[in-house]
């Protein structure tokens, strides 16, 4: 008799871009196709900081906006990035576990380098490994634009190495940057979109490499939950 492997949907973690909110993410996100979100469970969660200056997106959304840590003008120097790590080590302990996180902009930014930090030792101790990460108009601690935060100074020494999803868009100011980033995981897979510094409406083509990812992932080993 065969016996049939039940698939377990990926439980992410999602976190929005700066002075935004999680309800923002929830609403852009909501815009992809229901045959590829049924296939995912999605927690989306506020930054732990309320934007301490003018969000993009005033006009557009309601607030309240929030963003996750601070930095100077010049982004050599940040603000309350440890504290930052150790809200969503509790948040995750408390509500996990998640199998992977999924980020925007300061979220895909502070994604990469927990995903980083986790493999270091140095973040994320307390919880399961996470398994993959789909970022969006993301940029790396330590590259052209951005200077390291001190907990996060090892997080890109060696190829990160864990699944990841990358968007990158044409018009998006960002864009370099995030092609950057792919290169510091092992076998990234990335999605080119005509857009900007937003999450994109997804074509076929996208949807299809989306949800390949997601096939992939399914197959790991994620937490176990003991019964």
């Amino acid at each position: 008799m065969e016996t049939q492997t039940v698939q377990k949907i990926p439980r992410i973690l999602c976190l929005h871009g700066f002075r935004t909110s999680a309800e923002i993410l929830k609403k852009l996100v909501g815009r992809w196709p229901e045959n590829l979100l049924e296939k995912l469970e999605l927690v989306f969660l506020d930054g732990p900081y309320l934007a301490q200056g003018k969000s993009g997106v005033e006009g557009l959304y309601d607030p309240p906006y929030y963003e996750w840590f601070q930095s100077n003008k010049e982004f050599t120097e940040y603000y309350n990035f440890e504290e930052c790590v150790e809200y969503l080590e509790e948040y995750m302990l408390k509500h996990g576990p998640f199998d992977g996180l999924l980020g925007f902009s300061q979220g895909a930014v502070l994604l990469a380098a927990l995903l980083g930090m986790q493999v270091e030792g140095v973040a994320l101790k307390r919880v399961p490994k996470l398994k993959f990460g789909i970022m969006l108009s993301g940029a790396k601690f330590g590259g052209p634009k951005l200077g390291l935060p001190k907990l996060a100074t090892n997080a890109f020494s060696s190829p990160i190495k864990c699944p990841s999803l990358h968007f990158v868009g044409e018009t998006d100011f960002l864009k370099e940057e995030g092609i950057f980033l792919a290169e510091s995981f092992i076998d990234p897979l990335v999605i080119h979109h005509p857009e900007g510094h937003t999450i994109p409406i997804l074509d076929d083509k996208s949807l299809e490499t989306f949800q390949g990812f997601i096939e992939k992932v399914q197959n790991l080993q994620f937490p176990e939950e003991n019964n």
